[in-house]
């Protein structure tokens, strides 16, 4: 997820790379888009730079409207799609858009031309009343646990790398997925190097940069993924606790602090299951404090691996269901990237394969991940494979699969 205010100083800025950049006019600020604004503008230019602006201008909004055509269509072909899917019709090449988006090849603003204009629309903004609204800052790991320690009086058990990638192998092997499936989704989603309570945009080395999404952890999930996998698995979760505190070998303090993780989470299941269960009303609630305490257990050396595994088990039961007994990892990621249903559509449809990716993806979330961009299906799945080949080499993935393979050499090892 990215933001989308800009603040305040850097918008001239973005602007003209846009606007150099062919982005069309939809995507800048309303008020460079008001005609009057324009004519206002219009009148401090000379005859010469009054034509170029206007024949720019005339440019940019007749490749808007192709652009504002492309998606429509591409929205009605999806909507048109979904009943068919309900039907249980099969899909054929005419139920896609077979084109990607239109590029803006019109005349460009001079460089000069185009700073004034970017510096007239600041000004303008400037002028008004209601000054811009800042950007929403998104919770850091810090704030979850805060919630966490706040609502439930619960600090998440932090255990070392090592013994959160044994714990996790020991549950997703439970699970029934592969050493395979789980090591390539951690490739591709941390880049091969992620550490148990890595966020988002924070580099889990360095621990520098700010926040970029709520994801967290080896599978990043988003606070609204731990609120649903919560609802709908929580009383699982507090079971394997309870088994492993009851286990003969389990020493007492140990068995007191899985009972007492347990009694937490039973809270946590409560509150979870307290809103609907759909996807909008669990992202409500996961920015509530309650929502974002629960958020927290994915860093807890005991619950974190049960979370975030039994979230992969999901795209793999599901794929099950319709046809496609086993996943690859970059299929199952195709699955977390693009959403359950669409991945599964790609890799079951020849003519969704062979469309382009702007077919499976929002308008807005296209345009902003480069990484699906001017791919087909079965491109994006190639991407997805040759960004997990080349995260795979990476510290963070070799010891991952070190605890699959010590778990595969003693199958008796356990918590």
């Amino acid at each position: 997820m990215m933001k989308t205010n800009t603040p305040t100083w850097t918008r001239r800025k973005v602007m003209a790379a846009l606007a150099l950049a062919g982005v069309g006019m939809t995507l800048l600020q309303p008020l460079a888009a008001n005609a009057g604004i324009a004519e206002d503008f219009l009148s401090r230019l000379n005859a010469p730079q009054a034509q170029q602006f206007q024949t720019w201008r005339a440019a940019r909004h007749a490749h808007e409207a192709r652009v504002d055509g492309y998606w429509s269509t591409v929205e009605k072909k999806r909507a048109e799609r979904r009943k068919k899917k309900a039907a249980r019709l099969e899909l054929v090449a005419n139920d896609y858009v077979a084109t990607f988006p239109p590029k803006y090849e019109g005349p460009q603003l001079p460089p000069d031309l185009l700073k004034a204009w970017n510096k007239f629309i600041e000004d303008e903004e400037a002028k008004l009343e209601k000054p811009p609204v800042p950007p929403k800052e998104i919770p850091s790991v810090d704030d979850f646990l805060s919630a966490s320690r706040t609502v439930y009086g619960f600090t998440p058990e932090r255990v070392s790398e090592a013994a959160f990638k044994q714990r996790y192998a020991e549950e997703a092997v439970a699970l029934g997925l592969s050493k395979a499936q789980v090591v390539r989704v951690y490739a591709l989603e941390t880049g091969g190097q992620g550490t148990a309570d890595m966020q988002s945009g924070v580099n889990p080395i360095s621990k520098r940069g700010k926040p970029i999404s709520t994801a967290l952890g080896y599978a990043q999930l988003l606070d609204a993924n731990s609120v649903s996998e919560i609802a709908k698995h929580g009383h699982r979760f507090v079971s394997r606790l309870q088994q492993m505190a009851a286990k003969p070998d389990t020493p007492r303090e140990r068995a007191a602090q899985l009972r007492s993780k347990a009694t937490i989470l039973t809270r946590m299941i409560a509150d979870a299951k307290s809103v609907p269960n759909v996807w909008a009303s669990h992202q409500s609630f996961a920015k509530t404090p309650q929502g974002q305490g629960i958020h927290a257990i994915n860093l807890d050396g005991d619950i974190g691996p049960m979370l975030q595994t039994i979230k992969l088990l999901g795209l793999k039961d599901e794929a099950a269901k319709a046809g496609k007994p086993s996943l690859s990892g970059g299929e199952m990621e195709l699955m977390n990237l693009a959403g359950p249903g669409t991945g599964l559509e790609i890799l079951l449809h020849p003519a969704a394969a062979a469309a382009p990716t702007t077919n499976f993806f929002a308008r807005k979330a296209y345009n902003v991940n480069k990484m699906a961009q001017n791919l087909t299906g079965a491109g994006l799945l190639v991407e997805l494979d040759r960004r997990m080949d080349a995260a795979i080499t990476k510290p963070g993935s070799i010891e991952f699969s070190q605890a699959f393979d010590a778990l595969a050499a003693s199958p008796v090892l356990s918590r």
